[in-house]
């Protein structure tokens, strides 16, 4: 289980649109030069959270990206599953036929983790991210995410 690119760097871009959207829109080169990301690489990632219906793209010379909701209502689950798919700690595409031991171990561990690994992504939300961001900023150190 591990998150691909797509997963930690719309995450960490989105947290820095997040952090600096008082003017309204923030560009994406922008958030790339501070987050050190490639453009074309955020470009892709951007499209699928516009997609998402996560961020609104704004068009014009004041034009760039922005939240298309509160910042306290975007959960990480949300945020994730537009970026990566629905989570799941097994491969649940093209299962076989299950015996026994395959159904108590999907129900008694693989289900529970997947359950559990949503619940917390669905309680973190952008919001608590850009808070501990700013925190972080304020003691001067650096910050990582998952």
């Amino acid at each position: 289980m591990k998150l691909s690119t797509k997963g930690r760097y719309g995450l960490r871009a989105l947290v820095d649109l997040a952090a600096n959207d008082a003017e309204g829109t923030v560009s994406l080169a922008q958030i790339a030069q501070r987050q050190k990301l490639s453009l074309n690489y955020l470009e892709q990632v951007f499209g699928m959270l516009r997609r998402a219906g996560i961020i609104i793209g704004v068009k014009g010379s004041n034009g760039g990206f922005r939240l298309a909701g509160d910042m306290e209502k975007i959960t990480v689950r949300e945020v994730l599953e537009a970026l990566e798919g629905e989570f799941s700690i097994v491969d649940r595409t093209g299962e076989e036929e299950q015996d026994m031991v395959q159904a108590a171990l999907r129900t008694l561990l693989w289900d529970e983790i997947d359950r559990k690994v949503n619940l917390f992504l669905e309680e973190k939300t952008l919001g608590s991210l850009v808070r501990e961001y700013r925190r972080n900023l304020e003691k001067g150190t650096i910050m990582y995410y998952i």
